[in-house]
């Protein structure tokens, strides 16, 4: 069979193991986030979607990442009061991992093979974002300075 967004478990900033088929029958959006990048105001525009479209089936899931320039030093308990603190996130985020290279998080070697960048898999940046449809199939892949309420046409196609 062939393998699906929902066959992966992932560990929030708390240390709670969740089981992506948690998530089966909502639209997911997977973000790699960074509290130290110039992209970091964008975690104000996923929370305004997430606000916006989480009673209607979307889910939000952020993935901290310091694999670019160092931009996510902090500890989980850190990460976590400065995504609250700063923005007021309320979507889940889960602990820190590597989106490139051969340590890189499952989710993120699954997604990345699903959905090819212009210029290669890998991830580029913080806040390359993957929409993922409510059958875990992977939809779309946006770049890290796609802003977040760009997303609302392709969120509102999958979520109807």
């Amino acid at each position: 069979m062939k393998t699906n967004f929902h066959d992966f478990k992932a560990t929030t900033l708390q240390g709670k193991e969740v089981n992506m088929n948690d998530y089966l029958g909502k639209v997911v959006l997977v973000v790699n986030t960074a509290s130290k990048c110039g992209l970091t105001p964008q975690y104000e525009g996923l929370e305004k979607l997430n606000k916006e479209y989480k009673d209607k089936g979307l889910v939000i899931l952020g993935f901290p990442c310091n694999q670019f320039a160092g931009q996510e030093p902090g500890t989980e308990k850190e990460i976590s009061e400065g995504c609250l603190i700063n923005y007021g996130v309320s979507f889940p985020m889960f602990s820190k991992i590597e989106v490139n290279g051969k340590d890189a998080h499952p989710i993120y070697k699954y997604l990345k093979k699903e959905l090819g960048g212009t210029f290669g898999s890998s991830i580029k940046w913080n806040f390359t974002k993957f929409l993922v449809d409510k059958n875990g199939v992977p939809a779309k892949r946006f770049s890290p300075t796609t802003k977040p309420e760009k997303l609302r046409k392709d969120i509102e196609k999958l979520l109807v």
